[in-house]
């Protein structure tokens, strides 16, 4: 099926050409209007009005040039466009690229306590955030001090300073042999103002129609000067933001909930999955004792055998977060581990969160002069601060620590070689003393906490800390210098010196998470009172979950020279050679904020041991050469060597070329080689856990039945929530000697304007990606510890505490460790159509429209032993994706109609469909399959298409004030369903992260002066 696909879709690119007609421009076109592959000549600036000269370099080359029809496929975007798509910051109008797909990180997922707290990324052609370069006018920028899923380097979009943003060019294509490093699957050029005079501003609010979600944005800019008239140009600029968090209660169901037993088909409907909820019968199965109550069960002194069942510590108080159920004589018939009342809890309506709260605000200036009759020089100097605030469940008491850096994991779930000394389920003693230690009658009292205390019996205690809400913040500060001159010497020799400083200082602030000593402090001496926790004060409180403040830090030093010469004239034009050097200095300090370097007790639960630090030196050279050999063919060369003060060295090249049989037709085409530096947390970091569901449906019978004869692959439901509501920890450790990955891509497109101002563009790009580092793929280590069989070389797998109503049976898999290693092959192939087109009706109405539209061929990975999973329409890769998967279609489509002083845009954005399936869960040839989908199956094996419509209305009063409002979402249309993702509650955080909101409204004014 692939191979006729991709057969028909390289026929029609064909065929599209040769019929094209205005027609065509109602169904394809770019991303935004104004988003265009050739630039338009710019107007002369008035006041109020930004400009950037009469020279164009392209994205993707260092020659100064007449025209941006390149080789390379190039978007751009204007703040224009942004503007009439109702989009407020460069983040967002990055994120909405169609050529954005896969592992990219979106603010809401990253704000959750993800390794890259509040931090956005982009991810071209789905080949993940650490394959797609960011610069700002040209130059790189400082990493994130934090790695996406603690391994990948990318450059936060947050701290792009929107003020000031001219346009954005997006190369679709790689260009190491101009930038270097990271530039595989393109690059994202974000170019700020030139030059402005004058006095401009907007002030604008939003809200959602449910009247959540509200956001504030403030700008200011002010300049003087004119480099043409008086030689000179000065401006600064100052901005603020904020949007208030979005939590699951505030949203409709099934969004809001965990019990699904709303989402239907004609087969099923979907479980309970509320804590101890009753399921469709109402019946009750097997106990779940995280919730927020706290339960009790009573064992002999020896801490060895149960006396009892659980029960509430506190009964008169009852249950916190939901209503109780009294279990019958069948359902304490389970298990032994049944109580006999049971507390509720829906952990999502109660703490979910949607969006996190976010701030932004910071401040540019620059100035710009003349420098004699052939120069120009500027300096530019950014500070912004992003914040990020983010909510979750109550701590939790009785838990496994993440993996350490030099001791085994601690766990207050069980004991075992696996774990630190001293660990076991948590026990609150028969006697507490002011010692903690060998407390008895003598020196001691017995335990308030402990109800069986006066019986000499222990108290094994479970449940979450319900006064102690664990919270998340980032503050991220980034300061920034830029500074060049440009301009001709010799007569005739182009040449550019710049030079820029950067450095991004995070702090990471948690509150609420369990210090795992004090915890054993606190039960050992009694100070907690876990009867009624309510009653703690502040300082206990505080103790048992000390603030956690952690500060990370990223540098980023980069001079730049270029030279660039027309040598002579060939018959269709000069041939021009452009030269540079470069030469910049990268680190990243990121302490761990949860080390156990002095014990594995002085530390918390669920925050990982993340951290790396390290600091390099790259010395570059590159050159250019662009080659009119006729009129309608044109070459061009160019390449790269880098020399790592690491001890890695490349060089890149590229070729690309240009026919233009006719004036409204041109084919166009480049192969280049690129590379991927390893990232500091790849070769320096300490051992880092993500987390990934445990999907019951890929599981073994004969592993499932020990859970009960009903729990089955086919038959999901039926299995307890030890199964259904768990997650698998994969532990990573760096490799020191890792080595680049290298790329190899090509690209072949045709650009066809059969008018004046109506174009279409399409480009076929494929791009494979050889010595991809990658943890070594976990599939055979967790099989075989599911089978019973010896764990292959190279892997350790962490059996988890077993599940208290199935004691004998065997546990499922709490971790997975394994080192990276330059391994895979990656592949990345599709096609982008484009068309866009511009018309005058008459004096004073104007018409425009622009649709773009991306489709992946193929998005897989092919590993050391032959096998190739493929992911494209489906929810694969999972892990990397973090469950939002590779849909093969994005696309949007905006129309803007002009009846002077009023405007009207109106803007469709496309997020294709995919299978619940993922052939890196399910192995090789399972795509398709629905694999991933619950058994029995309530739901589709294909998530729907998603499609929203966003508008936006402006009147011009006059030739300083516009207002506007924005309706985004016009039409109200929620994301479909998905039960598998993980990034967000049942639907995808990447196609429904801002259509969750419902139908928005902002409104605005803007002035200049």
């Amino acid at each position: 099926m692939k191979i006729s696909i991709r057969a028909r879709l390289l026929a029609t690119t064909l065929v599209l050409m040769g019929t094209a007609s205005p027609a065509l421009a109602q169904e394809m076109a770019t991303q935004a209007a104004g988003a265009q592959d050739q630039a338009a000549p710019a107007p002369a600036m008035q006041d109020g009005e930004a400009d950037q000269g009469p020279d164009i370099v392209v994205t993707g080359s260092i020659l100064r040039q007449t025209s941006t029809a390149t080789p390379s496929p190039v978007t751009v975007l204007s703040a224009e466009t942004l503007d009439r798509r109702g989009i407020s910051t460069v983040q967002d109008a990055i994120q909405q690229l169609t050529s954005n797909n896969g592992p990219a990180l979106t603010n809401s997922f990253t704000a959750n306590g993800a390794f890259a707290g509040g931090a956005s990324a982009v991810s071209l052609r789905g080949l993940s955030t650490s394959s797609t370069l960011v610069l700002f006018d040209g130059l790189r920028a400082a990493y994130f001090p934090l790695s996406d899923d603690g391994t990948r380097n990318f450059v936060d979009l947050n701290t792009i300073p929107d003020d000031i943003v001219d346009r954005i060019e997006v190369l679709r294509d790689g260009a190491s042999s101009s930038y270097g490093a990271d530039a595989i699957a393109g690059v994202v050029n974000v170019i700020t103002k030139r030059q402005f005079k004058g006095v401009s501003g907007r002030a604008e609010a939003g809200i959602s129609q449910d009247g959540n979600a509200a956001n504030q944005r403030l700008t200011l800019t002010a300049g003087i000067g004119d480099l043409d008239d008086k030689g000179f140009n000065a401006y600064i600029s100052a901005f603020y933001m904020r949007s208030e968090a979005l939590y699951n209660r505030d949203i409709p169901r099934p969004y809001s909930t965990d019990d699904q037993r709303g989402i239907c088909n004609s087969i099923a409907c979907g479980p309970n999955n509320i804590l101890n909820g009753l399921d469709e019968d109402g019946a009750f199965g097997i106990f779940n004792p995280v919730v927020s109550d706290f339960y009790v069960t009573p064992f002999d002194a020896a801490n060895a055998n149960a006396l009892g069942r659980p029960q509430l510590l506190n009964p008169v108080r009852g249950c916190l977060n939901g209503p109780g159920h009294t279990l019958t004589p069948a359902e304490l018939a389970n298990s032994a581990a049944n109580p006999t009342f049971a507390c509720e809890e829906d952990q999502t309506y109660r703490y979910g969160q949607v969006t996190p709260a976010l701030e932004r605000f910071g401040g540019s200036a620059r100035f710009t002069a003349k420098v004699g009759d052939d120069a120009e020089a500027y300096i530019l100097f950014n500070f912004q601060q992003s914040s990020s605030a983010f909510s979750a469940l109550p701590a939790v008491i009785r838990a496994n620590a993440n993996a350490g850096i030099l001791y085994p994991r601690f766990s207050t779930s069980a004991g075992g070689a696996a774990n630190a000394p001293g660990s076991g389920p948590l026990t609150l003693p028969v006697y507490v003393c002011a010692a903690r230690v060998n407390c008895n009658a003598v020196n001691g009292t017995l335990n308030p906490n402990n109800p069986f205390a006066a019986q000499g019996q222990v108290a094994r205690l479970s449940g979450r800390l319900s006064d102690t809400l664990t919270q998340n913040e980032t503050r991220s500060r980034v300061y920034r210098v830029a500074a060049g001159i440009s301009g001709t010497m010799f007569g005739d020799w182009d040449y550019k010196v710049e030079a820029t400083a950067m450095h991004n200082d995070l702090r990471r602030t948690t509150n609420g998470y369990v210090y795992i000593q004090h915890l054993l402090d606190v039960i050992a001496d009694g100070s907690y009172n876990f009867v009624n926790p309510q009653l703690n004060s502040k300082a206990v409180r505080d103790y048992l979950s000390p603030e956690n403040v952690t500060d990370a830090s990223s540098d980023m030093y980069q001079g730049q020279v270029t030279l660039g010469k027309a040598l002579f004239d060939l018959p269709g034009g000069p041939l021009q050679l452009g030269v540079g050097a470069s030469i910049r200095y990268e680190a990243i300090d990121a302490p761990s904020a949860n080390d156990d370097y002095n014990g594995p007790t002085q530390r918390y639960f669920t925050l990982n041991a993340f951290g790396t630090s390290g600091h390099r030196t790259v010395y570059s050279a590159f050159a250019e050469l662009n080659a009119p050999i006729v009129e309608q063919f044109e070459v061009n060369l160019s390449g790269r060597y880098d020399k790592y003060s690491s001890g890695q060295s490349t060089f890149s090249p590229k070729v690309g070329a240009k026919f233009t049989p006719i004036k409204q037709l041109a084919i166009r085409g480049t192969y280049s080689r690129g590379f991927r530096i390893p990232s500091f947390a790849e070769a320096n970091a300490l051992p880092t856990t993500g987390f990934v569901p445990l999907l019951p449906a890929g599981l073994p019978n004969s592993f499932l039945q020990q859970y009960g004869a009903a729990c089955t692959n086919t038959n999901t439901p039926a299995c307890p929530a030890y199964l259904t509501a768990a997650t698998l920890g994969q532990t990573v450790l760096a490799s020191p000697d890792l080595k680049p990955e290298k790329s190899r891509s090509f690209t072949a497109g045709i650009v066809f304007e059969p008018i004046r101002n109506l174009t279409f563009t399409v480009d076929y790009y494929n791009i494979k990606k050889t010595g991809a580092i990658t943890q070594a793929s976990t599939s055979e280590a967790i099989a075989a510890y599911y089978a019973g069989l010896p764990i292959p070389a190279g892997f350790q797998v962490i059996a988890d505490a077993p599940s208290p109503a199935f004691p004998n049976a065997r546990p499922r898999i709490a971790f997975v460790q394994s080192q990276l290693v330059n391994s895979d092959t990656i592949r990345s192939e599709g096609i982008d159509f484009s068309a866009s087109g511009s018309f005058d009706i008459s004096d004073r109405i104007h018409f425009s429209t622009s649709l773009e539209a991306s489709y992946i061929l193929d998005l897989s990975t092919t590993f050391a032993d032959g096998t190739t999973e493929s992911y494209e329409g489906t929810l694969g890769n999972f892990n990397l994706t973090a469950g939002s998967g590779t849909p093969k279609w994005r696309g949007s489509w905006q129309n803007t109609l002009t009846v002077d002083p009023f405007t009207l845009s109106a803007t469709a954005n496309y997020f294709g469909g995919y299978n619940l399936s993922a052939e890196d869960q399910n192995g090789a040839g399972t795509s398709g399959d629905c694999g991933l989908a619950p058994n029995p199956r309530y739901v589709p094996c294909d998530v729907k298409r998603y499609i929203t419509l966003d508008a936006v209305g402006s009147v011009k009063v006059n030739d300083h004030f516009t207002f506007y409002v924005n309706v985004l979402n016009l039409f109200d249309a929620l994301p479909p369903v998905d039960v598998v993702t993980y990034g967000a509650t049942l639907y995808n955080a990447v196609q429904g992260g801002n259509g969750i909101l419902g139908r928005q409204f902002r409104a605005g004014a803007k002035f200049n002066f």
